[in-house]
């Protein structure tokens, strides 16, 4: 297993109004982020806000390329993200549980925080295909070039964490630094990852590995 620090790029914020930044994700052009009562946009260039959709967002966002997916309390929206409106909602797998999300495969992969796990789902009824195990509590969630990447956040500390997504093994670790918690996790298909800080109200940028 593979295993470094964290190389922070850039961090974001903490921006007006916000509390805390839950789930994180990525549209092509903006970052989104969840703050409780509002789902939130920002340009990741200048770090300029773009738009707030006041709408309930307590945990993981995702995006399928046309629509934003947020955990709210037991159940993940389907929402149009230029006008914020609810289309359609499913149950969340964990029961208000949950914490990150992400898309892949036609598919939505949501963590479960205490429980530890990874549940994937189908984006239709919210039945859930496969459960992968974690040892540690899961919070940000995100796939980048067939790679399974998800977030913990025990104490006082956070790591990325790349696995098996059929076993669940530990495949490489991000030590993050001191105090640096991960509440969301998102990746730009590239060489960043976008890490919800939690209580800080902020955003950070972290370097992903090459790969040869």
């Amino acid at each position: 297993m593979k295993r470094a620090k964290a190389e922070i790029i850039r961090e974001y914020g903490p921006f007006a109004g916000v509390e805390g930044v839950h789930g994180v994700t990525w549209d092509g052009e903006n970052v989104w982020f969840a703050a409780g009562e509002t789902l939130n946009a920002f340009d990741p260039a200048s770090g300029e806000p773009r738009r707030s959709f006041d709408i309930a967002a307590h945990a993981g966002t995702a995006f399928d390329g046309k629509h934003l997916f947020q955990i709210a309390e037991d159940r993940i929206q389907k929402i149009d993200p230029k006008t914020g409106r609810v289309l359609s909602t499913i149950p969340a797998p964990g029961n208000d549980g949950d914490s990150g999300l992400a898309w892949a495969e036609g598919t939505l992969w949501v963590g479960e925080y205490k429980a530890r796990k990874i549940h994937q789902v189908d984006p239709q009824d919210g039945k859930v295909l496969r459960t992968i195990e974690s040892n540690r509590f899961v919070t940000g969630v995100t796939w980048v070039g067939g790679e399974l990447w998800h977030a913990t956040w025990e104490g006082d500390e956070s790591e990325l964490r790349c696995i098996d997504p059929q076993s669940g093994e530990v495949l490489e670790r991000l030590d993050m630094p001191a105090g640096a918690a991960v509440s969301g996790l998102e990746s730009d298909g590239g060489e960043r990852f976008f890490c919800g800080g939690g209580r800080t109200g902020k955003v950070r940028a972290v370097r992903r590995p090459k790969r040869d």
